[in-house]
């Protein structure tokens, strides 16, 4: 059988690494030297040479002849016209015809763009009007106001104040940043021209509120209430100045504010003085009246004695505070024009609301027959009700409708440059008499 068994371990020394290293040698090798040279050439002389072809005799000389001048018969010829193009020059430069012409160098635009589509989806869903709009201070934030302006409910009808930062990046057009809700109508809706976050609003229920837009939590500071002493029929419009009108429409002058302009359900509108600036009786001149209730009224920012009235005939009346017949009668709706408002930058431009849900824009330099621009807001859904220039950026036109939506427009330059002779073009409409 097989055993385990252990034998001593052998060593075997490698004479051949021995022998190698005994033989190691160390060799170098070097090229030869390489001889180099430098040398410099340079020629010693140089020769320009042209080429020209030779000239013909027959060729045309017309060009090459020097040009004769009759200079004794010029100077007769100038002395002979002077006079005649110096009359000229001196009419040309008395002459008006070019008056008002600008150059510039920005292609024009006569486009209108709908850059926001606001609106509150709950106030929808309760199918609630947009009654009011109103820029604050800083032109960033627009507010509406929501309700019904055909009835209400004195103790049901909620409604909502909402507001839009528009220069807040993220802006959500469905999702307001601020929120208020009402128990009552709002019918109307004003910011303070100075103070951006104090809002006021003129309910159904004739209560006066004023909100402070920059407090999310419990933003009323300061209420009426139902007193003997307060309204006791909706608030339709309000407006900052020195005395309260209860009427369906009013517009202080912005040139002085001493003056304002009432509108009635009899459709006159009629020229006023708050009662603490004078002694007689307030209404001073009664206006030719509309064929209906007057909704709006707007004094001219550009001249003291012009203001708009618009009303339920459909029509936009141009008056002038010193007569009562209207400068001009537009037609521009077959159906209630709820709103009318003057450019704060062009003193020849306004914007109307109409019953069709359009948005007029009318230019009384270009023409005293048609709209400038008609913009389609809520056709098939209900009247525009209300709209607002943006003082700050006169470029932005904001506009509630039935449907219950904010549309902000943006106008062209077309329609924010003033004209050279535009003011004078408005001063001489107001010179203007009308029997």
């Amino acid at each position: 059988m097989f055993t385990d068994g252990t034998a001593p371990g052998v060593s075997v020394e490698s004479l051949w690494r021995s022998a190698r290293s005994t033989r190691c040698e160390a060799k170098s090798c070097q090229t030869g030297k390489i001889s180099t040279a430098e040398a410099a050439v340079q020629s010693h002389t140089s020769q320009d040479a042209a080429v020209q072809t030779d000239q013909r005799s027959d060729a045309a000389q017309g060009f090459q002849q020097e040009v004769q001048v009759d200079e004794t018969g010029l100077l007769s010829f100038l002395q002979r016209v002077e006079s005649a193009v110096i009359k000229e020059l001196n009419k040309n430069w008395k002459s008006h015809a070019f008056d008002g012409f600008g150059v510039n160098w920005r292609e024009q635009s006569k486009t209108v763009l709908c850059l926001h589509r606001l609106s509150y989806p709950e106030a929808q869903q309760q199918k609630l009007q947009v009654t009011s709009v109103s820029w604050n201070a800083t032109g960033a934030v627009v507010a509406c106001s929501y309700g019904h302006l055909e009835d209400g409910d004195w103790s049901t009808a909620k409604s909502y104040v909402c507001t839009w930062n528009l220069e807040r990046r993220g802006l959500n057009p469905q999702r307001p940043d601020l929120v208020v809700d009402v128990p009552s109508s709002v019918m109307s809706l004003a910011f303070h021209p100075s103070q951006p976050s104090l809002l006021a609003g003129g309910l159904f229920s004739g209560e006066l509120v004023v909100w402070d837009t920059s407090r999310t939590e419990d933003p009323v500071v300061w209420r009426t209430g139902i007193t003997d002493d307060t309204h006791t029929e909706p608030v339709y419009q309000l407006a900052r100045g020195e005395a309260a009108v209860g009427v369906t429409s009013l517009s202080f002058s912005p040139l002085d504010p001493c003056v304002l302009v009432v509108g009635a359900e009899g459709g006159a509108p009629l020229k006023c003085r708050p009662a603490a600036a004078c002694r007689r009786a307030p209404a001073e001149l009664a206006f030719a009246p509309h064929a209906g209730p007057v909704y709006s009224l707007s004094c001219s920012p550009f001249h003291r004695n012009l203001f708009l009235s618009c009303g339920t005939d459909g029509q936009v009346h141009l008056h002038s505070m010193l007569q009562p017949q209207p400068l001009l009668a537009l037609q521009l709706s077959q159906q209630y024009l709820f709103c009318v408002r003057w450019s704060p930058a062009r003193p020849l431009l306004f914007a109307a609301a109409a019953g069709e849900g359009v948005v007029h824009l009318f230019d009384l330099g270009k023409s005293s027959q048609k709209p400038a621009v008609s913009m389609e807001q809520s056709v098939g859904q209900g009247p525009v009700h209300c709209l607002e220039f943006n003082c700050r950026q006169p470029q932005l036109l904001a506009a509630g409708d039935a449907s219950g939506t904010v549309r902000v427009w943006q106008l062209s330059s077309d329609f924010t440059e003033q004209g050279a002779r535009e003011l004078k073009h408005l001063e001489q409409l107001a010179s203007e008499t009308r029997g």
